[in-house]
């Protein structure tokens, strides 16, 4: 494990020199203030099994990544609590970066869904609550009740909706079941530009990455499609993912460290790139 982290780390500090614009270049460059493939292994072996204790659980999360509990506020809906932390930018343009933290299937712990999420969402927040200021916003929310029809993640999105105004929330990056392979776009619950940008994001670092579709299948990031605003899902699942997901074998045992550390250098690049570009990008 450590000779593949070491073997991996070497090939990004080599692809430092091609990031160009600024928020790019200074979200990776200070290597001591990124966590590493070994400091998710605590967070995803703390899975908290029974969704009773997940929204805790998350709450725990954050306050150990150095969230102050008045940072974290839960909007409660008819059916469903979010949690949500603000990093406040230099403008209101706002960028959300969401995973959801409830749990189907019986026997599953939901480590891979979505804990790996989770506490990727988690390390992002203690990477960007270290750094200047953004320009933009940035929003992270655990979405509930994701397993019962993206009910969470609708909720937000419609509440922005009827406040008309879906143009000044830029992007919403998704996070959903990390850890089983490289990391994917999830195509089908994707807008085509932010994609892109994932791709690019990735292999600006050297990193393994796939364009997946699921037929059938869906994500939070959907719900934000719908109501026009621009949404990405990153995801890393097998072709055998049935096998894991919503079932007794999803345990943290099965969670591939490198894999998870891989999706969140993705994500890292991938929001600093939508940062430092204007909301009109990807509409």
């Amino acid at each position: 494990m450590r000779q593949l982290i070491q073997s991996l780390l070497f090939g990004l500090c080599l692809a430092l020199p091609l990031m160009a614009q600024d928020t790019s270049r200074s979200v990776v460059a200070d290597q001591t203030k990124l966590s590493m493939a070994d400091d998710f292994k605590a967070d995803i072996d703390a899975v908290p099994c029974d969704n009773k204790l997940r929204l805790e659980g998350v709450k725990a999360l954050f306050t150990k990544h150095g969230a102050p509990a008045e940072a974290m506020n839960v909007e409660a809906y008819k059916n469903v609590e979010n949690l949500v932390l603000k990093l406040p930018g230099k403008s209101a343009e706002t960028i959300i970066i969401g995973a959801h933290y409830d749990v189907a299937g019986e026997g599953s712990c939901g480590a891979v869904d979505n804990w790996t999420g989770i506490v990727t969402l988690a390390h992002l927040y203690r990477r960007f609550k270290s750094m200047a200021q953004f320009d933009k916003t940035l929003l992270f929310v655990a979405f509930g009740s994701e397993e019962k029809g993206l009910v969470g993640s609708r909720a937000m999105a419609d509440a922005i909706n009827k406040r008309k105004d879906n143009e000044q929330y830029c992007a919403m990056v998704n996070i959903d079941s990390l850890g089983l392979a490289a990391t994917q776009v999830f195509e089908n619950v994707s807008n085509k530009r932010l994609a892109q940008l994932a791709w690019d994001a990735a292999d600006e670092q050297s990193l393994p990455f796939q364009r997946r579709t699921i037929a059938g299948a869906d994500a939070d990031s959907s719900a934000f499609l719908k109501r026009k605003i621009p949404a990405v899902s990153l995801v890393g699942m097998p072709t055998n993912w049935q096998d894991f997901l919503h079932t007794k074998n999803d345990q943290a045992r099965q969670v591939k460290l490198v894999n998870v550390y891989q999706g969140y250098r993705v994500a890292l690049l991938l929001i600093a790139k939508i940062n430092d570009q204007s909301c009109a990008a990807f509409r």
